[in-house]
């Protein structure tokens, strides 16, 4: 005597669609979640206040004609800030911001040496892609910001 499988009913189905939709539903919240906790999303608390002097401050910054180039070597991280005639810029204060382009967990703020027009500083940086926000004032008092994407070999 074989038993026969039960009949799939209304309710069943509808049971089955909202299990489904539900799982969906909650993956997603707890992926937003994620994505939201782990990534900051913001270059300026508020970008209406930060554009109202942003081509002015770009101007006095081109001015100066500096350049960086940054190099990451031997765990040490190196900068040159040359000036327009490539001799080592007059930089009054020097500091920089290291991190992850994908969360603040492993944001550093590195004490760097100024030695023979390099500033240097030794931190671990674990291969892949890191982010620099690089800020510096001339002698001038005039600000200086680059954001620098630097990618370390691994």
């Amino acid at each position: 005597m074989t038993e026969m499988a039960k009949p799939l009913t209304g309710r069943k189905v509808l049971m089955i669609a909202v299990g489904s939709f539900g799982v969906i539903i909650a993956v997603n919240f707890v992926m937003a979640w994620q994505a939201i906790s782990t990534f900051p999303g913001l270059e300026v608390d508020n970008s209406y206040v930060a554009s109202q002097s942003f081509n002015e401050e770009k101007r006095a910054q081109d001015a100066l004609g500096w350049t960086v180039s940054p190099d990451y070597s031997d765990g040490k991280l190196s900068f040159v800030i040359r000036d327009e005639n490539g001799l080592p810029a007059r930089v009054a204060e020097f500091k920089a911001l290291v991190g992850r382009t994908t969360h603040v967990r492993e944001d550093m703020t590195p004490d760097f040496d100024y030695v023979g027009g390099i500033f240097t500083s030794k931190v671990d940086l674990a291969p892949g892609v890191w982010l620099v926000h690089l800020d510096a004032k001339a002698a001038d008092g005039t600000e200086f910001r680059q954001r620098i994407d630097l990618f370390v070999k691994g």
